[in-house]
């Protein structure tokens, strides 16, 4: 069985208990199985930190630190860097995606930058 990753925008819809969490909440049940790429802690922290407490941040970065942490090393960015250019992603989704395949995982998402690539779980974004 494949390992699991939520992107950023998968980890946003968790905390504030979007229409996707139907989706998302049960791979972060996996916890402390799932793989968590450096920049998306990065990225939630930033988001958290802007919309809410540095409480809520704090629990929401010790939530993810029991993950398996995977930092940005030289494969991970020289993977990423082709990635961006062979599927335009922005720069920290090539991060994310170049974790996703290193480790065969898969990859849940909202982002719709990852529609339609490999090992990848879309689900649109609903909007209410």
């Amino acid at each position: 069985m494949n390992p699991d990753i939520l992107d950023s925008s998968a980890w946003l819809e968790c905390l504030e208990d979007g229409p996707n969490t139907i989706h998302f909440g049960p791979i972060l049940l996996k916890l402390p199985d799932l793989i968590v790429p450096s920049i998306v802690l990065t990225e939630v922290r930033k988001v958290t930190l802007k919309q809410r407490t540095v409480a809520k941040a704090d629990e929401v970065t010790q939530s993810m630190l029991s993950g398996i942490v995977i930092p940005i090393d030289e494969a991970i960015a020289i993977a990423a860097a082709d990635l961006f250019i062979k599927h335009k992603l922005p720069l920290a989704d090539s991060l994310i995606y170049a974790v996703t395949l290193a480790h065969n995982a898969t990859l849940w998402t909202q982002d719709d930058d990852f529609e339609g690539l490999p090992n990848v779980r879309y689900f649109p974004k609903i909007k209410l």
